[in-house]
C-alpha cells in the first residue's frame, strides 16, 4: 500500500474510535489486502493516537494465541496489537463504560520486557532471559464493528484486534520458580466465575507467545525495550460486560487484577 493510502485508513480508524461508531469496514480504497498492509495500517494508527491523550506505545497484545479464541474468531494463527502508555491501568482500575461501544474483557498472562526480543526465537531460555515480571491481567477489548465477521483479518489487525486497554496486577519477579504452562486461569463478573484455563492454552506455553512476537519481526518494528508490556492472549473467551460489572481475574501463583466499569 502507499503511504498516503495507509495514513488515510488510519486517520479513518482513529475518527472511529472518537465517535464511538460501528464500522462496516473500510472503503475499498484503502482496506488492508493482507496482514502486512493490515499492520503498516495499524502502526500508522498508532502515530495518531500517541499524538493524543493516550500518548506513546507502550508494548503490543497477542490475540488468538489459543484454541479457544481462535474457534471464537474464526482466525488460526495470533495476531497483534499496540498498546498505548494511556490504556494501560493498574489494578484495582475504575474505566469508564461509556468510553467504548460496546466494551468486553479477556483473562490474560502479561509480562514485563527486562530487554529487547531476539530478531529471532532462539530457544525457550533466551527468550524466557527477556522477562522481567509475570503478571495476572485483564485486557479490555472493544467491538467497534458492525458485524466484526464481515470486516477481514486484515482491517481488525489494522485497528488492533479489538484492543482498548488493560488494567495489570501486581508484578510477579519470583516467576521463574513456576511452571507457567500448568497455571490455572480464571475470570470472574460480578463475583461469579464465566470462564477458566490454563497457562498451556496458550500456544502450549505462555512464552512461545513471546518467541511468535519475535519471529515476527513486530517487536523490533516498534522497538519494543526493556520496560514494554505484551499481553499474551486470553485463556478464556471474551466477554461482553454491562454497566456496572465488576471483573476479577485471578491468574494462579501470579495474582489477580481487577476492574469496576461504572
Amino acid at each position: 500500500m502507499e503511504q498516503t493510502t495507509i495514513d488515510e485508513a488510519a486517520a479513518l480508524l482513529a475518527a472511529n474510535r472518537s465517535a464511538r461508531g460501528a464500522l462496516d469496514g473500510l472503503p475499498k480504497r484503502c482496506r488492508p489486502a493482507s496482514q502486512a498492509d493490515g499492520y503498516a495500517i495499524q502502526q500508522a494508527l498508532a502515530r495518531i493516537l500517541g499524538a493524543g491523550a493516550l500518548g506513546p506505545v507502550a508494548g503490543l497484545k497477542i490475540g488468538c494465541t489459543t484454541e479457544v479464541m481462535q474457534a471464537y474468531m474464526k482466525i488460526g494463527s495470533p495476531c497483534a496489537g499496540t498498546l498505548l502508555r494511556g490504556g494501560v491501568h493498574d489494578s484495582p482500575a475504575a474505566p469508564r463504560f461509556d468510553a467504548y461501544r460496546r466494551v468486553g474483557v479477556e483473562c490474560e498472562i502479561a509480562v514485563r520486557l527486562a530487554a529487547p526480543l531476539p530478531d529471532r526465537a532462539d530457544g525457550a531460555e533466551r527468550i524466557a532471559g527477556c522477562v522481567e515480571s509475570c503478571m495476572a491481567a485483564i485486557e479490555i477489548v472493544d467491538d467497534r464493528y458492525r458485524d466484526f465477521r464481515d470486516v477481514g483479518t486484515p482491517t481488525l489487525i489494522a485497528d488492533d484486534f479489538f484492543h482498548a486497554g488493560c488494567v495489570l496486577g501486581p508484578p510477579a519477579r519470583d516467576w521463574r520458580t513456576l511452571d507457567l504452562a500448568a497455571l490455572a486461569g480464571r475470570m470472574a463478573v460480578n463475583g461469579e466465575t464465566v470462564g477458566t484455563g490454563r497457562g498451556s492454552d496458550i500456544l502450549g506455553h505462555p512464552l512461545a507467545a513471546l518467541s511468535w512476537l519475535a519471529e515476527s519481526g513486530l517487536a523490533k518494528a516498534r522497538g519494543l525495550g526493556a520496560g514494554s508490556i505484551v499481553m499474551l492472549g486470553s485463556v478464556v473467551q471474551t466477554v461482553w460486560l454491562s454497566p456496572g460489572d465488576r471483573v476479577a481475574v485471578e491468574i494462579e501463583g501470579l495474582g489477580r487484577a481487577e476492574a469496576a466499569f461504572a
